[in-house]
């Protein structure tokens, strides 16, 4: 478990220097105008956070951001904090997840001739790499700045939409080159087909095919730079051609620059799935103005990360809360091009006509929290990401696993587009063809792949028929529920009861001896044995997905009572789940689970299957022990340092988490359009609607202290349950708590039920 952070001596130093702590804690504070100066993007790049420092707005097509040139697990972004040396910069990224692929379209600045024809086997062997200093490197949304030591060149960069910027500033009267590698790679992704195009002398094109996590991903560019290319070497395959193309399994150039007409190269680079024409059109027009293109991406980012403002007198938060905000909006990334064009995994080019299609959809993460964010911040980002999510389903009939790239790489486990497309539906988000969307819901599901031929015919997924029988049966009962309650929606009242009763599949899992879910047999009575709560067998002869039975032994999201029933009642019930909390840290086997992170008890927050743990005393008539616990996690399982998150970023969902737990809500189950309230961190967060709408959250005499509720309102009227819904929220107005150093236990114990 990560280290606590620093930050709660000052907030407590913070509320003990108040001479009268209730008003302090309620005064009123201004809104700061520029929110990205709270922003850190190095939150994350310590630890397992695997997020990435560089430049892009939200929702980017380009992600230009340092690689250091390590294949390991904790650099699958590109880069991690405790590394030293940079191999490059490259346009495409991903943020937080557990998986390492892209790193294409590497450039790096050199200031002598490269020999480009060595073969590199690993890092050791990459001839332009450099070290460079944490002391000479800053990053901020949209931004990213660094020292590189052996050619003596400092580097900026930034971004808009889809054009990437680079500028290298040389030492005076050094050389001036730099490096185009194509070959370039990291972890298991690999170049297939590549080749470079010098048009004239400041623009190059090409292409980049490879295969990896995507197995079949086509990245086409053009660059250009703000001067004239004097020079340029080509190699292919380890040996140098001759002329202005180049082609080759891996290819790479050296660009050479004259330096006595200044120390300046910069350069902007557009990629494009479909064809070089496509990257052309996607290239940002007029001349080289690098700070014209840094001051817009910031306040690009500055009016996004205006959705939600919170106010409190601890800087140390604000920086928590603003770069988790930051981090919500770096995924799904823009895929179709500006004329709307865009590759499928099986090579066809589709347009999309009236929305935007997106990829990196990393679904079994983002289902919970951070898609759940976006029908609040982004709606219509929510809009076009299920219409991404349809014409993916075009291709196979299935709905989307995890998509990167176009490609489906069907990561992890569940068909969790499902519950995102019912979740918009009962928010009214609804500018998609609901019909042509349940159809594909209900194929999704009746289909036989991935465990669901073993899931209808037995009720569940027998533990000796697939891995990870367990985890894998519970999200088919989640997502059977989603589709159930869109076809009573759509009056479909056969399709209705029959998912609704697939939905009940948690019941078969659990074994009422020792209160787990365990793995069962075909004959419907035997469960797996030897069996061990904290056992972890990573992805491999296991029942559960990178965890245990203590961790995956919650998820029935959507009959909790039914849940609590199997237990036999709150009392029962309650104590398991707080032993889970309370319960040591040991985690058994040989081959457990690098994912089981940030520790408490058996509570692993770094992983996704436990973030909606917490909010299950609510359903059981004990919130004051959910404000307790959640207060517990936001506390110790994030910082502002490096390491400030305890477990993969994995595409927003662990900063979505703290955004909505930090402002006292959670959308425990997504897809009832309701959020579950917990303990509020600070004394106001606003939510900014897109009608122009405001909705308040006020928390009196909030402190490190006051974590209990005591009492609550809703626009003035008693407010006594632990639920509210997502049109009420909708509606404007203000949801205030008071709160206490000890537990209302009469508060909120009569849950509101969903509608």
């Amino acid at each position: 478990m990560i280290k606590k952070s620093p930050y709660l001596f000052f907030f407590l130093l913070a509320f003990l220097g108040c001479k009268d702590q209730n008003k302090e804690a309620v005064k009123p504070q201004k809104t700061e105008k520029n929110l990205t100066n709270y922003v850190d993007p190095f939150i994350g790049t310590g630890g397992h956070g695997h997020t990435y420092p560089g430049a892009t707005v939200p929702f980017g097509m380009i992600q230009l951001s340092p690689d250091n040139g390590n294949s390991a697990w904790d650099w699958v972004s590109g880069y991690h904090v405790t590394d030293s040396i940079i191999a490059g910069f490259s346009h495409l990224h991903l943020s937080g997840t557990g998986i390492g692929d892209l790193a294409d379209l590497l450039f790096m600045p050199v200031n002598k001739e490269i020999d480009l024809t060595k073969t590199v086997n690993s890092r050791d062997d990459i001839p332009y790499k450099s070290k460079f200093s944490h002391d000479k490197e800053e990053a901020a949304p949209g931004y990213y700045e660094v020292f590189l030591e052996d050619p003596q060149v400092n580097v900026q960069l930034t971004s808009s939409l889809r054009t990437g910027y680079s500028k290298y500033t040389f030492t005076e009267g050094d050389k001036q080159s730099v490096i185009l590698d194509l070959g370039f790679a990291i972890n298991w992704d690999k170049a297939t087909e590549t080749s470079i195009v010098l048009e004239n002398d400041r623009k190059i094109s090409g292409y980049r095919h490879s295969t990896g996590w995507a197995n079949n991903q086509k990245v086409f560019f053009t660059a250009e730079f703000s001067k004239p290319i004097a020079k340029h070497h080509f190699i292919a395959d380890g040996k140098k051609e001759d002329g202005d193309k180049v082609e080759g399994v891996k290819t790479s150039a050296q660009f050479f620059f004259d330096e006595t007409t200044g120390k300046e190269v910069e350069l902007k680079l557009a990629l494009s799935s479909v064809s070089v024409e496509n990257a052309k059109e996607n290239l940002d027009k007029g001349d080289f103005n690098f700070s014209n293109i840094k001051n817009d991406a910031q306040k690009i980012w500055n009016k996004s990360l205006q959705h939600i403002t919170v106010e409190t007198p601890v800087d140390s938060l604000k920086t928590i809360f603003y770069t988790a905000l930051y981090h919500t909006k770096l995924a799904p990334v823009t895929f179709s091009d500006a004329n709307g064009e865009f590759r499928k995994e099986n090579d066809s080019i589709v347009k999309a006509e009236d929305y935007t299609a997106y990829s990196t959809l990393s679904l079994w993460d983002t289902f919970r929290a951070q898609q759940p964010l976006l029908t609040l911040t982004n709606p219509d980002k929510v809009t076009d990401i299920i219409k991404s999510m349809l014409e993916y389903y075009k291709t196979n009939k299935i709905l989307p696993v995890w998509t990167l790239y176009g490609n489906e790489t069907n990561t992890m486990t569940g068909y969790h587009s499902i519950p995102v497309i019912a979740e918009a539906y009962f928010k009214g988000i609804r500018d998609f063809d609901i019909e042509e969307a349940y159809k594909a819901m209900k194929t999704t599901m009746m289909q036989d792949e991935r465990g669901l031929k073993y899931y209808k015919e037995y009720g569940y997924i027998p533990y000796n028929a697939v891995d990870e029988s367990v985890t894998i049966s519970l999200e088919y009962a989640y997502n059977d529920w989603c589709v159930a309650q869109v076809a009573k929606a759509l009056d479909k009242q056969e399709d209705y009861e029959y998912f609704s009763e697939r939905a009940k599949a948690y019941q078969e899992l659990f074994d009422p001896e020792t209160g787990f879910m365990r793995g069962k047999a075909k004959d419907g009575k035997t469960w797996n044995t030897p069996f061990d709560p904290k056992h972890s067998n990573h992805r491999e002869n296991t029942d559960y997905t990178e965890g245990n039975a203590w961790q995956h032994s919650w998820f029935v999201l959507h009959e909790p009572q039914e849940f609590i029933e199997l237990h036999g009642g709150p009392d029962n019930f309650t104590e398991k789940l707080e032993q889970l909390f309370t319960e040591d840290s040991e985690i058994t086997g040989d081959n457990t689970s690098v994912d089981i992170s940030g520790l408490i008890g058996q509570y692993a927050h770094g992983n996704e299957p436990s973030h909606h743990i917490a909010y299950l005393f609510n359903e059981a008539g004990q919130p004051w022990r959910t404000q307790y616990w959640v207060n517990e996690i936001l506390k110790t399982q994030y910082s502002t340092q490096p390491d400030g998150l305890s477990g993969n970023e994995d595409a927003g969902q662990m900063s979505a988490w703290y955004v909505f737990s930090s402002m006292g809500l959670y959308p425990f189950n997504p897809a009832s359009a309701e959020y579950e309230i917990g303990s509020p961190l600070f004394e106001k967060s606003t939510i900014n609607l897109e009608d122009g709408k405001t909705f308040n959250i006020i928390a009196e005499n909030v402190s490190e202290e006051n974590i209990y509720i005591q009492s609550a309102s809703l626009n003035g009227e008693e407010f006594n349950q632990t639920s509210i819904t997502h049109q009420e929220i909708l509606k404007g107005g203000e949801l205030k708590f008071v709160m206490g150093p000890k537990p209302n236990k009469n508060w909120g114990v009569n849950k509101k039920q969903a509608n």
